[in-house]
């Protein structure tokens, strides 16, 4: 099943093959295809839609949210994320925040000094976050294909031809793999999966408890004994336990009385767990590939990248993929930019992914410590307590605030960075002005000025840029990108400059 790789055509290329039958038994040509609708892929469609980008997301399941998902966190920068496509306030109302986060022998994260809008964790199961991201990229004109599963794909220079089950054949300009630990577009470009498994015979089980936990999220490790509990919000609660000891395959079946053992053995006492209505046990791996791209093929989310849920990461990095990956493809899509921006999908996110894998992989081993490695864990809590760059890093590397990405040598310090969330003169906000898929322009007040004209950037960029003025008396010019991070700034830039920087970025 592996595909023929070809290389990138232009832009004005795919925009010829999009939209019309490319040849015999070939269907329908679209722009891009998704595969996978979980919220990498839903998140991605959605922006693409938005961007006036005709998208088709298929899904090998029936078109049903399912609740049997794993995440139940939403971390500080994908709030934001979703604040710039106005959900998160939606998701607030739903979901309930949670002011300290709970990591290991007693270790916790006071999230109230995060330099973000959303000082919490945001706990809500993830299908709650599908079924805003599913009517939002339905709103944008996505075509979902339900049951329709990729048996293969072959690429050329022009674009790429999907095989599903069933004989059919789509063709698109660009492909998304957003499919999963076991994705199908990942096997069909031959990309390897390295890595291994961290943690074997982990039982989840959806439960009833007749007494209710004492904190929002309830998580500890005791000798060999692992569990996690965090409610649905319909009464029921998941529970997600392992005990070192009893590694047994994933298809052996699990009894309620071994999750009440295994909850008792970590938390001191199962809360009275009763009437479940669904159990099952996995195995949690830790892989990353070696590239995000193979020619016009893109791997996001977990298809691209897998670790333990140690500090509830997952969704959030997978969230963060789609939104670094979907303005690039809208912007080269519409000529805006030249195809080698989307090189940098792999140049940015990959470390990000391989940072994740590790501290992930790290906090469950503190969390699971024995032996020698107690001492370690021990003199870790010490420093988080003590050391104040210690625990700000830790907080943003799980929060997600913290990370940049790459700029060019003599940079201004900003660039790559996240941008928080600027107020704005007239009351207005960065993540507000960001809505729309736009890049954000903010300089110095009308008076000092050292920009464009708006009215006249405005008929130049139209939609693709919002000009913004500082609400304090800062002189930084500032040339904020789709997904929130900082592409150019300048002190005391003069319009030259500005005029520059957007030529260069903008399109």
């Amino acid at each position: 099943m592996n595909g023929t790789i070809g290389t990138p055509g232009t832009p004005e290329t795919a925009g010829r093959t999009a939209g019309r039958t490319a040849g015999p038994n070939t269907g329908r040509t679209f722009h891009v295809i998704v595969v996978g609708s979980g919220p990498t892929g839903l998140l991605l469609a959605g922006d693409l839609a938005a961007a006036g980008i005709p998208v088709t997301l298929l899904e090998k399941r029936p078109r049903k949210i399912s609740n049997l998902s794993r995440a139940f966190a939403l971390h500080a920068r994908a709030l934001e994320q979703l604040d710039s496509r106005g959900l998160a306030d939606e998701l607030e109302a739903v979901g309930k925040p949670l002011a300290r986060l709970g990591l290991f022998g007693g270790l916790t994260l006071d999230l109230g000094d995060l330099p973000s809008r959303f000082r919490h964790v945001l706990v809500l199961p993830q299908y709650e976050v599908e079924k805003v991201l599913e009517r939002r990229a339905a709103e944008a004109g996505v075509e979902f294909r339900n049951e329709c599963e990729v048996t293969g794909l072959t690429q050329d220079a022009a674009g790429v031809t999907v095989h599903v089950r069933g004989g059919e054949s789509l063709r698109a300009a660009y492909v998304v793999g957003a499919d999963g630990m076991h994705s199908a577009v990942r096997e069909a470009v031959g990309l390897p999966f390295p890595g291994r498994s961290a943690i074997r015979s982990v039982v989840l089980a959806d439960v009833l408890l007749a007494e209710q936990p004492e904190a929002l999220l309830t998580a500890a490790a005791v000798g060999d004994a692992f569990a996690f509990l965090a409610p649905f919000g319909d009464g029921y609660h998941r529970v997600i336990c392992w005990h070192r000891g009893h590694d047994v395959p994933d298809r052996e079946p699990v009894g309620l009385d071994e999750v009440r053992e295994i909850t008792r053995l970590a938390l001191g006492k199962d809360y009275g767990m009763h009437d479940a209505r669904w159990m099952s046990r996995f195995h949690s791996d830790e892989r990353q590939v070696p590239s995000y791209r193979v020619g016009r093929v893109f791997l996001a989310g977990d298809a691209a990248h897998v670790h333990t849920p140690a500090g509830g990461q997952g969704m959030n990095t997978g969230l963060q993929d789609a939104a670094n990956l979907s303005w690039k493809l809208a912007a080269v899509l519409h000529g805006h930019a030249d195809p080698g921006l989307l090189d940098t999908y792999q140049s940015e996110r990959h470390p990000v992914g391989r940072t994740v894998l590790r501290s992930s992989g790290a906090l469950i081993r503190l969390a699971m410590a024995k032996g020698t490695m107690l001492p370690v864990r021990s003199g870790l809590i010490r420093a988080f307590g003590l050391v104040g760059p210690v625990r700000r890093r830790i907080l943003a590397q799980i929060t997600g605030i913290g990370y940049r990405y790459p700029a060019p040598r003599g940079a201004h310090p900003l660039t790559g960075t996240r941008a928080p969330d600027l107020a704005l003169e007239g009351g207005g906000r960065l993540y507000e002005a960001l809505r729309g898929g736009r890049f954000v322009l903010v300089t110095p007040g009308p008076d000092a000025d050292p920009g464009p004209d708006p009215d006249d950037t405005g008929k130049r960029y139209g939609d693709r840029l919002a000009v913004a003025h500082w609400r304090s008396g800062r002189r930084t010019a500032v040339l904020v990108r789709p997904d929130g991070y900082v592409a150019w700034a300048g002190e005391d830039a003069q319009a030259p400059d500005v005029e520059k920087a957007l030529a260069t970025h903008v399109g």
